[in-house]
């Protein structure tokens, strides 16, 4: 027996220095101390002995067991270094290559030219103001000169609500509330969020606009004209041209269609003018006497005028996007060239 403990002895300590895994190890301890190990079956035959012999065989069945349980938790320890030392390796960063650039996110095109437009205005001496998406006939018809049979109220153009108010048509009725609730001078513009049941290459249900007003004593087309004039080249450049056209609006009287000289051909005429080197950009006219009566102001004191511009219409010719339904349909690959 004596023998057989030497050789298990001598077998482990050659087979732990094969060992190149805890899971190894693992394996090995068990197949020396588990319940049918090598030495745990020769130390079960120790009560075959003779009485002389138990006591030396037991001896040295313990010393072999505590050395061979002390060469196993060396090894054990050399393997969690060597463990310990590879995971180190495998998640080291070297900090001498360069940095990776964080990813930023910028404005959206829209959001750009929004910002850009009322930069060029507060610029001018307007005030923000802003008021409710969700409108009554009132403010967003009605204060506005707007006559019960006017198309813009009919259900094809406009979202109306349930319990009877409606998703304002354009940002004008912040004029109304805006002069409700002070005294002129008013100088205002209102970007904001408007909602009409239209979508093609030039519409959506959802548009930004920009609504200006200004009223005091003594407030002259001319001034309007000025106004919008240093407006369109500040955004579009000095050489921009600008005509204004009659047209009607229920709010304005006189009112016009404002034009600028195309920005693709600079006015020589192309496909995207139509051949006539002109693009509408908004409307614009001096302030109606009935919207003056409706919130308390008197025509004879005080005159005025309002503008207003579509944001998607001002991107599109800023950015030169042939479909301004591109703003809105999230491709990264559009929106990264801005």
């Amino acid at each position: 027996m004596q023998d057989a403990l030497n050789q298990i002895h001598a077998a482990a300590l050659t087979a732990l220095t094969a060992v190149k895994t805890l899971d190894a190890l693992e394996s090995l301890r068990v197949q020396y101390f588990g319940r049918n190990g090598q030495l745990t079956t020769v130390m079960k035959g120790m009560g075959k002995l003779s009485k002389a012999e138990r006591p030396v065989v037991g001896k040295l069945a313990n010393q072999i067991r505590a050395e061979l349980n002390e060469a196993f938790e060396r090894t054990a320890q050399e393997l969690q270094r060597q463990q310990q030392l590879q995971q180190l390796a495998d998640e080291s960063v070297d900090i001498t290559l360069p940095g990776r650039k964080p990813a930023y996110g910028k404005a959206h095109p829209v959001m750009q030219s929004l910002e850009r437009i009322t930069s060029i205005f507060t610029q001018m001496g307007f005030q923000i103001a802003t008021g409710p998406e969700v409108e009554t006939d009132y403010y967003n018809f009605d204060a506005l000169n707007t006559p019960s049979d006017h198309p813009a109220r009919d259900l094809h153009d406009t979202f109306y609500l349930t319990d009877g108010h409606l998703l304002r048509t354009h940002t004008s009725p912040v004029q109304i509330r805006a002069m409700e609730q002070q005294p002129p001078p008013v100088r205002i513009i209102v970007p904001g969020k408007a909602y009409r049941v239209d979508y093609d290459v030039s519409h959506t249900p959802m548009f930004h606009q920009v609504e200006g007003l200004l009223v005091d004593t003594h407030v002259t087309f001319s001034e309007l004209k000025g106004i919008l004039t240093s407006f369109a080249r500040q955004l579009f450049g000095a050489d921009t041209q600008m005509r204004f056209r009659p047209h009607f609006f229920p709010f304005t009287e006189p009112s016009a269609e404002v034009d600028i000289s195309c920005t693709v051909c600079g006015g020589e005429g192309c496909r995207s003018c139509g051949g006539t080197g002109w693009i509408e950009i908004l409307g614009a006219g001096a302030v109606d006497p009935e919207v003056f009566h409706a919130v308390g102001y008197e025509p004879e004191q005080v005159t005025g005028f309002a503008f207003g511009m579509g944001v998607e219409r001002i991107a599109n010719l800023q950015f030169r996007i042939p479909d301004i339904r591109t703003f809105y349909e999230n491709d990264l690959r559009f929106l990264r060239q801005f």
